[in-house]
């Protein structure tokens, strides 16, 4: 059994769905946007915007915005293959997603890894960003198989002290 450690952490679900639709639910600014964010963008490496529905490529750059947060996150898509894995700088780390077929399902595994390990790397990006993700996750699943988003688009949690750690659908 692997070592759990501050550097990375692993994130899987089965998802009753195809890989292409799950594909494009991450590697396609309005896949992305139906379940998980509220605007990308993603500019190719000679500097035109990607349409909704076009593929992400490696050496796009992007900026997401998420509902009920003002910040943005901006990084590099390093890799992309059009079918079942992707690679993209986040959060001073890295995030891999890999899609493997699994009798009538997808195994989505969500890798991030290269971590700081300083404090505050610990509690904002491997504890803030564990728990993200593993919500966020069990919202694409909400979504491709029953048809509903669990996050809050309703209420504006911004001006919440503390909703980012407390909210568990932000």
């Amino acid at each position: 059994m692997s070592q759990l450690t501050f550097d990375s952490f692993t994130k899987k679900i089965f998802i009753k769905s195809t890989m292409e639709k799950l594909y494009w639910c991450w590697g396609t600014a309005a896949g992305i946007t139906s379940w998980f964010l509220s605007n990308a963008l993603y500019i190719s490496a000679n500097g035109d915007q990607r349409t909704g529905d076009e593929n992400i490529q490696a050496g796009d750059s992007y900026t997401w915005k998420w509902h009920n947060w003002d910040g943005e996150e901006k990084g590099t898509v390093l890799k992309a293959n059009g079918k079942d894995f992707m690679e993209i700088s986040f959060a001073d780390s890295k995030v891999s997603v890999h899609l493997e077929h699994h009798k009538n399902a997808v195994l989505v595994s969500l890798k991030q890894y290269q971590i700081p390990t300083d404090e505050t790397s610990k509690l904002n990006i491997h504890h803030g960003c564990s728990n993200g993700w593993t919500f966020w996750l069990a919202n694409l699943k909400a979504y491709l198989e029953h048809g509903i988003l669990l996050n809050e688009t309703e209420f504006d949690l911004r001006n919440i002290p503390l909703s980012g750690y407390e909210f568990v659908n932000m």
